[in-house]
């Protein structure tokens, strides 16, 4: 038999998951676990219920991964069926804990289960890990515990939660096929620079004679590579550490950088509509569950990931706080197109806001997904033509010396 029970820690005191064994009134075994600050503390409330503790061991985890957003999209997914289902909520979190294959998903929500066993309340033990529960998250379950529908409103935001995760992955995967190619030629160019071109050197000057315009300029780079490559090297990685860091702190510096990305040809289309989409899904989800518009808007600007968008929105935010409608608002803002302000007055007028922005979002959904199908194609063939002009000019320039030598024989 097993038994889960929970005991009160002393603020301060940092509590751990207890694995017990012992003997009730009856003789018979029994076993089960208890989040509590210590061992005395675990055989103290174990003495009061009629226990004889005869083992106590604190559960050791494994290191485990790291907790990624889509283990916490599956959760909020799990927890809404399961409470749907009727599943008392602590039971819920022990399926979810044991269920997980990654040893640091189990211990993170282990000590939520712990708080909420202590009488906090969800969005509260929510709060305690930011990196995980940003407060768009904690706000809809808030809500979702103070109106009782709190399994409707984890359905929303798993449902959110999927269709923010899809468009992430769709501009990864656009981005990331170019991204590699770069990597893989910057990799060739490298080596050929550093290794291939000297060995053409030494072989070159046993000949005697001339060589073509273009081979003497490649052979110039590489000796320029040769000599400088630890200062070529050096200024790259100090100009990515800085710019990280400025990118980091300084505000101005990420709206110069996100209003780059907007303005960048081919890309800058498809990641404005991404963009769009996750500000509208964003608004729709908040405004449906009951938060007001306002308060909405402190969750939106973060989630769109753009710091244009989210400047954006914070003036939306203060106009509409001063009684301006939000399809005023948002014209006034300049960065949405003419569909979304449409759309959000008739919803505004109709009194059906969070369905039409929610319409809308899909609208720009389906463009990422068609967007993103059409850059592949469109990248694929530009890729090989660039490759071949750079790899191939290199080597037909070290090889036309051989070929000059080759007429002359």
């Amino acid at each position: 038999m097993t038994m889960a029970t929970s005991a009160m820690a002393p603020r301060g005191v940092k509590e751990a998951t207890f694995l017990w064994e012992g003997r009730d009134r009856a003789g018979k075994t029994i076993r089960g676990e208890m989040r509590a600050g210590g061992e005395a503390v675990v055989n103290s409330a174990l003495r009061r219920q009629g226990i004889a503790v005869t083992k106590i061991k604190k559960r050791r985890y494994a290191r485990g991964g790291k907790i990624r957003d889509k283990d916490i999209t599956l959760f909020t997914r799990q927890l809404s069926t399961m409470l749907r289902s009727g599943v008392p909520l602590l039971q819920s979190f022990d399926i979810v804990a044991k269920g997980s294959s990654n040893a640091a998903v189990s211990r993170l929500f282990t000590d939520i289960r712990g708080d909420v066993e202590t009488g906090t309340a969800l969005s509260q033990a929510f709060r305690k890990y930011p990196l995980h529960f940003d407060s768009l998250y904690c706000n809809l379950v808030g809500a979702g515990e103070q109106a009782g529908i709190l399994d409707d409103l984890l359905d929303r935001l798993a449902t959110y939660k999927e269709k923010i995760q899809a468009i992430k992955g769709q501009i990864k995967s656009a981005l990331f096929y170019p991204m590699a190619i770069m990597v893989v030629a910057a990799v060739v160019v490298t080596v050929i620079m550093l290794f291939v071109v000297p060995s053409f050197k030494e072989v070159f000057e046993s000949f005697g004679a001339g060589l073509p315009a273009p081979t003497m300029m490649v052979i110039a780079l590489s000796d320029f590579f040769v000599d400088n490559w630890y200062l070529l090297f050096g200024a790259l990685g100090a100009v990515g550490y800085f710019g990280m860091q400025a990118w980091k702190r300084s505000p101005k510096v990420k709206m110069a950088f996100d209003r780059a990305v907007l303005r960048t040809p081919v890309f800058g289309a498809v990641i404005r509509k991404a963009t769009i989409a996750r500000w509208l899904r964003t608004l729709s989800t908040m405004f449906a569950a009951g938060v007001p518009l306002v308060e909405a808007l402190d969750s939106v600007g973060g989630a769109s990931g753009n710091h244009v968008y989210l400047m954006a929105t914070k003036r939306i935010q203060q106009e509409v706080a001063t009684g301006t409608s939000l399809t005023v608002a948002m014209q006034n803002a300049q960065v949405f197109p003419n569909m979304v302000l449409q759309m959000s007055s008739i919803g505004e007028e109709s009194g059906s806001l969070d369905s039409m922005l929610g319409k809308a979002a899909d609208i720009y959904e389906r463009e990422v997904d068609e967007a993103v199908a059409s850059l592949s194609s469109l990248l694929e063939p530009m890729i090989m033509v660039i490759l071949g002009v750079l790899i191939g000019g290199l080597v037909i320039a070290m090889y036309l010396p051989i070929f000059k030598l080759g007429q002359v024989v």
